[in-house]
């Protein structure tokens, strides 16, 4: 059945199909297994077609007015904001200066940039970060140039990097536990739901009462917070957003200990209903950049150096494993997209097991052989 003033059509075949009206009057069709996909393709070609339109009428002068009418044409609205955020920061800080001067995007030219940027004083990761949203938008802007394949190859990123992630030790552990429920501020106590769940630092403050479900014992995540560069605001430079976790996987539910479902049950009063937010008691989340204040606080009272908040995630993520919860079910507790980023994340403790793995073979040695 077509979907009124869209134009797409589901075929006999299951598949639907989307018809996009082109510059030059000609239709142009996309394919998808489900609505949801193809309708995502054609507003896809529709973005394409507004920069191939301005191209073609001479609007667009050198290379950086292509990826400044890239940043315009609806890519906010097909991203989530703190993605478009990256984008804009990547676009405004990097591509756009470097591009400036330069009027055709070529293999060359863009060879240059990926040299320029592996040359900066920057994290790899952030390095690859930076190419990644460079390449996302090559491929929208040169999507119908003869050297397209040619252009995009010419990108390469570079070689992620397994750096050592931050993690407390059993002691610290314990300390700023004891810090966090010791202290006159009940906002506290959310740091322990982290320290036993491993949900990230949006995703605490996103949580409302209505996501814990007592009978079952578990807890859902399913929106998160974060506070990001203002697009769409007038008078403020940056705004408070609750939106989707990071991925499809992050929408999950976690299986609460014991001892974690009798506090919140403590916690939870009359005074709160169930779409109240779970740490600042309203229908107002609490701003993580407020949060992550508290939990300085809290390291200084428990003596504790201070670090990120993520490294509470990763704190979780290192006592599962050496409690020997297998990865599978680790990296759905933590909501990775795939296993392999926990795999990639988590090498160093997963080389620790190994060993007290191999240990065992020892002791068996010398005990029976």
């Amino acid at each position: 059945m077509p979907r009124r003033g869209e134009n797409i059509y589901k075929r006999k075949d299951g598949r639907w199909e989307a018809r996009i009206l082109r510059s030059d009057g000609k239709y142009q069709c996309v394919y998808a297994k489900t609505y949801k996909q193809v309708r995502e393709k054609k507003n896809n070609c529709q973005k394409s077609e507004v920069i191939r339109e301005e191209k073609n009428r001479g609007a667009v002068k050198n290379a950086s007015e292509l990826f400044e009418l890239w940043l315009k044409s609806g890519v906010y609205d097909r991203v989530k904001p703190s993605t478009y955020e990256n984008y804009y920061s990547c676009m405004e800080k990097y591509v756009i200066p470097f591009f400036k001067d330069i009027d055709k995007i070529t293999d060359i030219q863009v060879g240059q940039f990926v040299k320029t940027i592996c040359q900066f004083d920057l994290s790899e990761a952030y390095k690859r970060k930076i190419l990644s949203i460079f390449k996302t938008a090559l491929k929208e802007i040169l999507k119908d140039a003869d050297d397209y394949a040619l252009i995009l190859k010419t990108v390469k990123l570079p070689k992620a990097e397994n750096s050592e992630v931050q993690v407390f030790s059993m002691k610290e552990q314990r300390l700023i536990l004891s810090a966090a429920l010791a202290s006159t501020d009940m906002r506290a106590h959310g740091i322990l739901l982290c320290f036993y769940t491993g949900i990230r630092l949006g995703e605490l403050c996103a949580l409302k009462w209505c996501d814990f479900d007592c009978e079952a014992g578990t807890m859902s995540i399913v929106r998160t917070v974060s506070r990001i560069k203002s697009f769409q605001y007038v008078g403020n430079k940056t705004a408070l957003i609750v939106g989707m976790p990071k991925s499809q996987k992050s929408i999950r539910k976690i299986p609460l200990p014991v001892f974690l479902q009798k506090i919140l049950s403590e916690h939870k009063t009359h005074l709160f209903n169930d779409n109240s937010y779970v740490l600042s008691g309203s229908d107002i989340p609490i701003d993580p950049r407020t949060y992550q204040k508290l939990f300085k606080r809290v390291l200084a009272s428990a003596g504790v150096k201070n670090v990120k908040f993520h490294a509470i995630r990763h704190t979780f993520a290192t006592r599962a494993l050496e409690l020997g919860v297998d990865i599978k079910t680790l990296s759905e507790i933590l909501g990775h997209s795939n296993v392999s980023i926990t795999l990639n994340v988590y090498a160093h403790s997963l080389m620790e097991q190994k060993k007290i793995a191999m240990d065992k073979f020892n002791e068996m040695h010398i005990a029976y052989m």
